[in-house]
C-alpha cells in the first residue's frame, strides 16, 4: 500500500521522539548513578581535604593574628616612625625579636619582613637595609596601590607570600609586613599517604598552591571558585568542571570559613569506571527493547492519522497548487486560499465602509431609509443612540472661498467635514458628509436634558465650526439648524429641508450666521411688493452701453446693495434677481453682443438661485456677466469708431478736389455731424478740417513738383475760392510760399 508524506512524517517524528526520550531517560539514569558513585568516592576525599584545610588554616591564622597584634602595640608605631640605621641597635633588635617570635609560631622555614614606608627601611630575615625611592615606589604600587584590601596572600615562585599593609584601620599606610612560606614547608604540612593532588585557590579563583602540576586551565579554576561560591551555606562539595572537547574533571572541594580559600583535590577517572560498567550495559539493552516497541506503536499511530488526513483532503476543493501526495501542505494551501479569499472580501468591505456609512447618512437626509432597516444599519456602523435620543441636522454653507477659486469648493466642503469630525465627539453625531455642491451636512445627537441645554450645545458647536473654518481653512461659513426630532428614519429629510430654509436668511443676516429654523419659521410674509432699483439699473446699463469700466464700477455696487437690502425674504430676492438677469439679456440683445446666451452661461439662472451666499452671487454677476459685457461692448465700440473714421478718411482721399464738408459726409453716412466729429478726432487726434487741409496741401506739394500747373490753377483744383487763402495756408504749414517751394525743390 502506497504511503503519503503525512504517514512518513508522523512515523519518523514519533520514532525520533520516542528514541530521543529513551536515550534521554537512559542518559539520566546513567548520570544519576554516576553521580551517586562519585559522591561515595568523594566522601573519603572530603575528609582528607577538610583535614588539609584545617592544618594549613591554623598556621595562616597564627601568622595573621601575630602581625595584627603586633601592629597595634606602641612599640610598633615607635619603630615605624623612627629611622633605623646600623647604630640603632636597640630598635633593630626589638623588631628582629618580634619577627623571630612570629616565626616560631608559624611555618618552619618561613621568612618574615617588616618595611617602614615612613623612614624607608626594611628588615628581612634579620638583615637591615635602606629603601631607595624607586624601591619604595615599587612596593607601594605592588602591595598598596593595586590592592584594595590591606591583608592578602599571593602566589610566588618560592611558595606563598602574606602581605599586610599597616596600620590596618587607616587609608594612609605606613608599613608593610611580609611572610614568605616556602613550597617545601607547605608540602610537608599537606603531605598525604597516597600522594593525592591538592589545590588551594583564593576567593577570586586564583591558584595559590598545588603540590602536583595538574595543568588545569584558568577557566576550570574560575569555574571551581564559582561553584564553591554558589554552594552557600554548604562549605564543601563535589563539582564537575568542563575543559572543552568533551573533557571534564570531577573535583572535591572545601571552602574556608576564615578567608574563603578553596581547598580541592580531583577525582581520578579510574576510581568510578569499573563501578559503572555493568550499569552502562544494562541501560543499552533496555534502550534497544523500548525503541523496538516505540517503532511498532509509531507505525499504527501514523497509519491512523494519515488515513484521517486523506479523508479531509478528499472533502476539500482543489483550490491549492502542488501535488496532492504532500497532504499537509496541500491542505494548508487549500485553507490559505479560502482564508485569503475571505480576508480579501473582509478588506474590501472594510475599505468600502466609510463610503457605505456616507451613503447611509445621505439616504437618511433624502428619506430613503426604511424604519425597519434603521436599527440594523445603525448597529452595522457602530452607532448606539440612547433610548429617547433626539436628533437635528446641521448644515454648513460657504460664505467665501478664502481667496481660492470656485473650483476648490468641493475640497473646502470635504475639509469642513473633517473639521466637524474633530469638533463633535463620535457618540454625538453621525458621519459628516457633503450633501451637495454647496452644502455640508451632519446629523447630530445633541446632549442636554432640556431644550435650552440642547440649544446651548448646538450653538457652541456651531461657533466652534465657524471659528475652526476661519482659522484652519481661512474661509467664512454660515450654519443652519433644523428642528429637533426623534424618528431618525422619517424626520431627517424634513429637518434637512428646514436647515436649508434657515440658510436662505443669510442674505439678510450676512456671513458667518448661525440660524435656527425655529427662529425664522414664524416670520409671516405679507403681499409681495417688490422694490426694484430701476434708476440705479439705468445708470449701470448706460455705462455698459458705452463700455465705460469706471462708470460700471460706480453704478454696480450701489445697485447690488440696494437690491439685496430691499429683498425681505428669499422669494423677493429670487424675483428681483430673475428680473435683473432678464434685463441684462435684453440689453445684450439690443447691443448685439453675446455673453449670457453662450453655452457656458445657460445655467446662470439655476446657479444664482441655488447660491445663498451674497458674496458669491456678487462675484458671479460681476465676473461672469457684467464685466464680460463691458469688455465686449468696449471692443465693439472701438471697432465701430475705427470703421467710421476710416470711412471719412477714405472719402477725403477720394474727393479732396471737390466741395467737401463734415456735414455732407455725416449726411451721407447717416450720422450726427458732432458725433462723427468726436469719433474722428478720437481716432486720428486732429479735427476733420485739419485732416482735409493737410491732405490737400500734401497734394499741392506733389503737383508743384510733378506738374507745370500754376499756383492759381492748383488753388482752384483744391477748392480754394481765393488763391491768397491757399498761399497763406501753404506758408503756414511749410513756412514758404508755393512758388518759393517749387523753386527750392527744382534747384536742389
Amino acid at each position: 500500500m502506497k504511503r503519503g508524506t503525512t504517514f512518513t512524517r508522523i512515523f519518523v517524528s514519533i520514532l525520533i521522539l520516542g528514541i530521543g526520550l529513551v536515550a534521554s531517560f537512559g542518559t539520566y539514569i546513567y548520570m544519576t548513578t554516576k553521580q551517586s558513585v562519585l559522591e561515595r568516592v568523594a566522601v573519603s576525599k572530603q575528609a582528607f581535604i577538610t583535614q588539609t584545610k584545617n592544618s594549613l588554616e591554623q598556621k595562616i591564622k597564627t601568622i595573621e593574628y601575630a602581625f595584627s597584634t603586633y601592629s597595634t602595640t606602641s612599640s610598633f608605631r615607635d619603630v615605624i616612625e623612627n629611622p633605623i640605621t646600623e647604630k640603632d641597635f636597640e630598635a633593630y633588635r626589638s623588631v628582629n625579636t618580634q619577627l623571630n617570635y612570629i616565626a616560631s609560631m608559624g611555618l618552619e622555614g618561613a621568612k618574615y619582613t617588616l618595611i617602614s614606608l615612613v623612614q624607608n627601611w626594611e628588615i628581612a630575615s634579620g638583615k637591615l637595609s635602606q629603601l631607595s625611592a624607586a624601591k619604595r615606589e615599587e612596593l607601594t604600587a605592588s602591595y598598596i596601590g593595586n590592592h584594595p584590601r590591606g591583608l592578602f596572600w599571593q602566589r610566588t615562585d618560592e611558595g606563598l607570600r602574606f602581605v599586610y599593609s599597616l596600620p590596618s584601620f587607616s587609608n594612609k599606610k605606613e608599613a608593610i609586613a611580609l611572610a614568605d612560606l616556602s613550597l617545601a614547608g607547605l608540602n610537608r604540612i599537606l603531605r598525604t599517604d597516597d600522594d593525592a593532588a591538592v589545590l588551594i585557590l583564593n576567593s577570586q579563583g586564583e591558584l595559590l598552591y598545588e603540590n602536583r602540576a595538574l595543568g588545569l586551565p584558568a577557566a576550570q579554576l574560575t569555574g571551581l571558585a564559582a561553584a564553591a561560591a554558589e554552594s552557600g551555606a554548604e562549605r564543601s562539595g563535589l563539582t564537575r568542571l568542563s575543559a572543552g572537547e568533551g573533557k571534564a574533571t570531577s573535583i572535591v572541594y572545601a571552602r574556608s570559613d576564615y578567608n574563603n580559600w578553596i581547598y580541592a583535590t580531583p577525582l581520578a577517572p579510574d576510581e568510578t569506571t569499573e563501578a559503572l560498567r555493568t550499569t552502562r550495559y544494562g541501560l543499552i539493552v533496555m534502550g534497544l527493547i523500548i525503541s523496538a516497541l516505540i517503532a511498532v506503536v509509531a507505525y499504527f499511530i501514523s497509519y491512523y492519522f494519515a488515513n484521517s488526513i486523506r479523508r479531509i483532503q478528499r472533502r476539500l476543493p482543489a483550490a491549492a497548487p502542488g501535488p496532492r501526495s504532500n497532504e499537509i501542505d496541500w491542505i494548508i494551501g487549500s485553507i490559505d486560499a479560502i482564508l485569503d479569499e475571505k480576508q480579501g472580501l473582509a478588506q474590501m468591505i472594510e475599505s468600502e465602509m466609510p463610503k457605505l456609512e456616507t451613503q447611509f447618512a445621505l439616504n437618511l437626509l433624502r428619506g430613503r431609509v426604511a424604519p425597519e432597516e434603521l436599527g440594523h444599519q445603525l448597529h452595522r456602523f457602530g452607532y448606539r443612540p440612547e433610548p429617547g435620543c433626539r436628533y437635528t441636522v446641521m448644515l454648513i454653507q460657504l460664505d467665501s472661498y478664502g481667496g481660492r477659486d470656485a473650483a476648490d469648493k468641493d475640497m473646502l466642503l470635504l475639509g469642513l467635514s473633517k473639521l466637524i469630525a474633530e469638533i463633535v465627539p463620535p457618540e454625538q453625531r453621525l458621519i459628516p458628509i457633503v450633501l451637495n455642491e454647496s452644502t455640508q451636512a451632519t446629523i447630530l445627537m445633541p446632549s442636554g436634558e432640556s431644550e435650552d441645554d440642547i440649544r446651548r450645545w448646538l450653538l457652541g458647536t456651531a461657533k466652534a465650526a465657524v471659528r475652526h473654518a476661519r482659522d484652519v481653512l481661512n474661509v467664512s461659513v454660515s450654519v443652519g439648524f433644523g428642528n429637533l426630532y426623534e424618528d431618525l428614519a422619517l424626520g431627517s429629510k424634513e429637518a434637512c429641508e428646514m436647515g436649508k430654509q434657515a440658510l436662505h436668511q443669510r442674505l439678510n443676516l450676512g456671513k458667518e450666521s448661525i440660524i435656527f429654523y425655529e427662529d425664522v419659521s414664524n416670520v409671516v410674509s405679507g403681499p409681495v411688493v417688490l422694490h426694484y432699483p430701476a434708476q440705479l439699473e439705468n445708470a449701470l446699463f448706460d455705462a455698459i452701453r458705452l463700455g465705460d469700466e469706471e462708470g460700471v464700477s460706480r453704478a454696480l455696487y450701489p445697485f447690488l446693495a440696494e437690491m439685496m437690502k430691499t429683498s425681505k425674504d428669499s422669494a423677493d430676492f429670487e424675483m428681483t434677481l430673475i428680473r435683473f438677469v432678464n434685463n441684462l439679456i435684453q440689453l445684450e440683445q439690443l447691443l448685439g453682443i453675446q455673453v449670457l446666451l453662450t453655452p457656458d452661461n445657460r445655467t446662470l439662472f439655476q446657479r444664482l438661485l441655488q447660491i445663498r451666499n451674497p458674496e458669491e452671487i456678487e462675484r458671479i454677476l460681476i465676473e461672469e456677466a457684467i464685466q464680460p459685457m463691458v469688455r465686449r461692448m468696449k471692443e465693439k465700440t472701438n471697432r465701430q469708431f475705427r470703421s467710421l473714421s476710416d470711412q471719412v478718411a477714405a472719402i477725403v482721399r477720394e474727393e479732396y478736389d471737390r466741395e467737401l464738408s463734415l456735414e455732407l459726409i455725416a449726411d451721407r453716412l447717416h450720422y450726427n455731424p458732432n458725433y462723427l466729429s468726436s469719433i474722428f478726432r478720437k481716432e486720428f487726434g486732429i479735427t476733420f478740417s485739419e485732416y482735409l487741409m493737410n491732405y490737400r496741401l500734401d497734394m499741392a506739394k506733389k503737383w508743384l513738383l510733378e506738374t507745370d500747373l500754376s499756383v492759381k490753377d492748383i488753388a482752384e483744383r483744391l477748392q480754394y475760392q481765393n488763391p491768397q487763402n491757399f498761399i497763406r495756408s501753404f506758408r503756414k504749414k511749410e513756412n514758404v510760399t508755393p512758388g518759393a517751394y517749387r523753386k527750392e525743390q527744382q534747384s536742389s
